[in-house]
């Protein structure tokens, strides 16, 4: 078992060689891409400079000189860069939507689908992309579409949750898949009610009252729902629960 291991940390150092490689090459082609674009704007600045002064020999100079070298360096740089980032990404060269999205959604905890603009054409194509997932089963997905699409336009109120849906029918048809396709799968909540089929079960779920043991830990309902409000939340063979759950 040694030998195993120390195989297996050998091969995670040679990995971590690979990777660190490439970030240094990742690193070194974005910082040369940088140098080049501030060049190419001091000359660009430097030609303008010489023109307005007269010098009109420096100027042609530096615009079909200079200029035209450092634009095709910077070509050349921006390929071998496109080179590398089709193998494996580590860096960026530029900030976009996605990456604000992104460090928004850490400080928020709202997943970062519900800040992109692009969640327009997910709405409008609800159906078509819910349907690639789950066959048939049309006015359950029609359901769960219009009151995706009611909140986001604001028609629903705010303080309430998007919708609450209980599907029924066999094993196999689409319950739990269609709820998961909900959202980031990340960002569900599953709850197997089949645990709470007696009646002392109930302030597991939902936190012992003040005074008994357990009151500061909460329960796992109310637990998991304050620290991930924007979640969703499938409770799997809610009729095996028991009655006082509801």
């Amino acid at each position: 078992r040694l030998n195993k291991l120390e195989s297996e940390l050998a091969e995670l150092h040679e990995c971590s060689s690979a990777m660190k490689a490439h970030w240094l090459q990742e690193k070194t082609a974005v910082t040369r891409i940088r140098e080049l674009k501030e060049r190419i704007e001091d000359t660009r600045l430097q030609a303008e400079m010489a023109e307005r002064e007269g010098n009109l020999d420096r100027a042609a100079e530096l615009r079909y000189g200079t200029l035209v070298a450092l634009e095709k360096s910077l070509e050349e740089a921006t390929a071998a860069w496109d080179a590398l980032q089709s193998e494996q990404r580590y860096l960026k060269e530029e900030v976009d939507e996605e990456d604000v999205a992104e460090v928004v959604s850490k400080w928020t905890g709202i997943p970062v689908s519900k800040l992109m603009e692009g969640e327009v054409a997910k709405l409008v194509h609800m159906e078509e992309n819910l349907h690639g997932r789950v066959v048939g089963q049309d006015d359950a997905i029609e359901a769960v579409s219009n009151a995706i699409r009611r909140a986001r336009s604001g028609l629903s109120d705010p303080n309430r949750p998007i919708g609450s849906f209980i599907f029924l029918g066999p094993t196999g048809v689409g319950k739990t898949e269609l709820a998961r396709l909900c959202d980031d799968e990340s960002a569900l909540v599953r709850i197997d009610m089949s645990e709470y089929q007696e009646r002392h079960t109930v302030s597991r779920l939902n936190g012992a009252p003040p005074g008994y043991v357990g009151y500061a830990e909460g329960g796992q309902l109310t637990e998991v729902v304050r620290r991930r409000p924007y979640s969703v939340l499938l409770l799997d063979e809610i009729e095996k629960a028991h009655p006082d759950v509801f």
